[in-house]
């Protein structure tokens, strides 16, 4: 008999990244994780079918925006399948046996590390800056040094065998990040759903304003807007829309077929089941 293969799920990082963390909150435990170098690598993974999903992280609560996530997305047809709110908590690991009064110096990412910046501050710490949170923790552990410790999740701890030294130690307590799910098919409808679009308003007068009208006239709830230069007209935007409802509820339609008519192009990207902020 045949053994199925398991649910394949793309990934920017290493073993014990955050967006791993955020694939076992999502799927479970019975998923195959897969390590991907660079956001293009999730993109391709999944078009490819040699993923069936991706994990985007697109923007955390402290830091903003990833603005390359929402590049992807406009240069992609993927589809956004679902979303993740993580909970980001961060840990101090070092090598077994070393104490927290041995490190003279702390590598991460420079997102993580300037998400613990007064932290890093108060003890005065020699900073540097490495690709992935959770590499440095593998690095860490394929090159030992004492006097180096890493801030990367519990899981990296566990992952490669690092001591906890301190946790958690970001700065802000309402540290989050949100991820999209990624995927060659729309998902059944959910109950409640959010969608996101992609759009470019018309280079003249109230071309926005009308564009935000098909929305405001409809009683449709807009949870975010972000612009983008588009790379191939100087000086134009691309908005990025998220909105409460689904693309075939009538309401939402009617928005849209609106937005078609008073936009000069419009690029549905997904909807999706709306996901619950986890709590503290």
């Amino acid at each position: 008999m045949r053994r199925m293969r398991m649910t394949r799920v793309a990934f920017q990082g290493e073993r014990g990244a955050y967006s791993e963390e955020a694939i076992q909150q999502h799927f479970g435990s019975d998923v195959e994780c897969v390590p991907c170098r660079r956001f293009e690598d999730i993109f391709d993974a999944v078009e490819s079918g040699s993923s069936d999903f991706g994990m985007q992280p697109v923007e955390n609560s402290t830091a903003g925006s990833i603005n390359q996530a929402y590049d992807l997305l406009l240069e992609h047809d993927l589809r956004i399948c679902g979303e993740v709110i993580l909970r980001v908590r961060h840990a101090l690991l070092g090598l077994a046996g070393v104490s927290i009064d041995e490190v003279r110096r702390v590598r991460s990412h420079p997102q993580a590390l300037a998400q613990c910046q007064r932290y890093l501050n108060g003890h005065g710490w020699t900073v540097e800056t490495a690709y992935d949170t959770a590499g440095s923790a593998r690095d860490l552990q394929a090159a030992p040094e004492r006097d180096v410790a890493v801030i990367a999740s519990r899981l990296a701890g566990e992952v490669y065998g690092l001591d906890e030294l301190d946790y958690p130690i970001e700065d802000v307590a309402n540290n989050y990040t949100r991820f999209f799910v990624l995927a060659r098919e729309d998902p059944p409808k959910a109950e409640p759903s959010k969608t996101s679009v992609v759009f470019s308003a018309r280079h003249v007068p109230g071309a926005l304003y009308r564009c935000m009208g098909e929305f405001a006239t409809r009683g449709i709830n807009l949870t975010k807007i972000e612009s983008r230069p588009r790379r191939d007209k100087l000086w134009h935007y691309v908005f990025y829309l998220d909105f409460e409802g689904h693309a075939q509820d009538p309401q939402c339609a009617d928005a849209l077929a609106g937005l078609l008519q008073s936009a000069s192009f419009v690029k549905v990207l997904g909807s999706y089941e709306a996901a619950v902020t986890p709590e503290e």
